[in-house]
């Protein structure tokens, strides 16, 4: 019993941390309360709009005044002409969500009145103020089962301490019979009317904005990135937190990583808005994308050799390095493939990115029929650089290749001196490949971001296995 209690507890244990690990997110996202300061502001001017456009009902009622009788009233057409909320926050609550807070808000109505009593009726219009109005929302953040945000109001409530009416007509005395019962209706259906208002607003207005982060989204046409959440964002009481699976792959067929994202903690930074955690996972898996979908093949032709470059991509210029070349393959042009054997993988750290690829170049002679002749196989290895930036809301980068070394992996056409074909390799991997390369990173990888946000004031800093970005937003209404 001893024994398998011991297999159970290590097989529930190697459980748990398989799961914790799948947990890890590759990407966060952290947005600072200077960044929910400013998405409130937006949030509160819709909210007054709603707010303002609020449709009361008819109201009439009946009461008894002592040696009078039976009172009758009725009010219509009431318009509520403004709903002011000059004084709110909100505050990130852990377990909680988000909170928001309005305090001093008020509003302006106005309306037509009825009364009849015995023998007399009046009628007339009326203004009323609402005064000193405190609303508290509390707001659920959490993902669906397609790991896109969700949104709602878990939880709303409304106080209104003062409604003053106001009536026009002569009868002044008659008014004050009634008007402290319709200030009482007034304030019950307005308090109600408007945490209805508060929920509908986030289910139709921000429940479809936080919708359009993009949890997937297609770089070109072999790789995507996927953006969704792993778990519901975290609120913590500086920040609102948010782990996403941040992993490339392949549009033609999407494949098991085969390494895990390693625990990823954000510093306590707060300067900026919004920051940006990208793991050394997530770029990872875009070699590991890039490389499985066939994208890491390049070829090179005579034609794609720089005008200004004293030599053309055939035997006769080869034959000087390969003297067996001139006698197999005489005076043909060749061609190169140059490919990954294995998935690039870099490090991150302080100090920046490296990594250290290796690339196969296979070398052929295209025969008079157009057919390849496989000739040999160079191996090149070297170290390789990266700087990363951040433009219109995409990562974009460069990256700088040191010194190749090279090795013979395989020949057909006998040994030769590697050595001797150091300075073509280079002007191959810095004239030739380098550029396209690095024209495809300078066209980016979007960030997860919304409709509408644009970035500022960005900045990028290496930590050990990720990189952080931090930016303040600015977002454009719809116009």
């Amino acid at each position: 019993m001893g024994v398998q209690s011991l297999a159970v507890a290590c097989g529930a244990l190697a459980l748990c941390l398989a799961l914790t690990t799948a947990t890890n997110p590759g990407f966060v996202v952290r947005i600072t309360q200077a960044g929910l300061d400013y998405a409130h502001q937006h949030g509160i001017a819709m909210l007054e709009k709603k707010l303002a456009e609020l449709t009361l009902p008819d109201m009439s009622g009946d009461f008894r005044v002592l040696r009078v009788g039976k009172v009758h009233y009725e009010l219509s057409r009431l318009r509520l002409r403004s709903f002011h909320l000059p004084y709110s926050r909100i505050s990130p609550v852990p377990n909680v969500g988000l909170q928001v807070a309005i305090s001093n808000a008020f509003a302006e109505l106005d309306g037509d009145w009825r009364v009849k009593m015995l023998f007399i009726r009046d009628h007339g219009s009326f203004d009323l103020k609402v005064e000193n109005v405190y609303i508290k929302i509390s707001l659920r953040l959490g993902s669906d089962a397609t790991g896109k945000p969700t949104i709602s109001t878990s939880d709303c409530s409304t106080r209104i301490s003062k409604v003053r009416v106001l009536f026009s007509g002569k009868f002044g005395w008659l008014y004050n019979l009634f008007h402290s019962a319709v200030e009482s209706k007034f304030k019950k259906i307005l308090e109600s009317k408007v945490c209805d208002s508060v929920a509908e607003s986030v289910h139709n207005e921000l429940q479809t904005y936080v919708r359009t982060l993009p949890v997937t989204a297609k770089i070109d046409a072999r790789t995507g990135i996927d953006y969704s959440f792993v778990a519901p964002p975290v609120a913590t009481a500086q920040s609102l937190d948010t782990g996403l699976k941040g992993e490339f792959y392949s549009l033609a067929h999407r494949s098991t990583v085969p390494f895990s994202p390693l625990p990823l903690s954000l510093p306590s930074d707060h300067d900026r808005m919004v920051y940006f955690g990208a793991s050394s996972y997530f770029f990872n898996t875009a070699g590991f994308a890039y490389h499985t979908s066939g994208a890491l093949v390049f070829e090179i032709t005579d034609a794609m050799i720089p005008k200004d470059v004293d030599f053309h991509l055939n035997t006769s210029t080869f034959s000087a390095f390969v003297p067996q070349l001139e006698q197999m393959y005489p005076n043909m042009p060749m061609k190169l493939r140059l490919s990954t054997p294995t998935a690039p993988f870099l490090n991150i750290g302080p100090g920046g990115i490296s990594l250290r690829p290796i690339v196969d170049v296979q070398a052929y002679a295209i025969l008079p029929n157009s057919s390849l002749a496989p000739l040999f196989v160079l191996s090149l290895t070297g170290n390789v650089s990266a700087v990363i930036d951040v433009r219109s809301g995409h990562i974009v980068g460069s990256l700088n290749v040191g010194r190749i070394k090279l090795s013979l992996k395989d020949s057909v056409v006998g040994t030769f001196q590697v050595r001797l074909l150091q300075s073509i390799m280079n002007i191959f991997a810095s004239d030739i490949l380098l550029p396209r390369l690095n024209a495809r990173l300078d066209e980016g990888f979007p960030l997860p971001l919304p409709d509408r946000i644009r970035l500022l004031n960005t900045f990028v800093r290496f930590h050990q296995n990720f990189l952080l970005l931090g930016a303040d937003v600015h977002f454009q209404p719809k116009a």
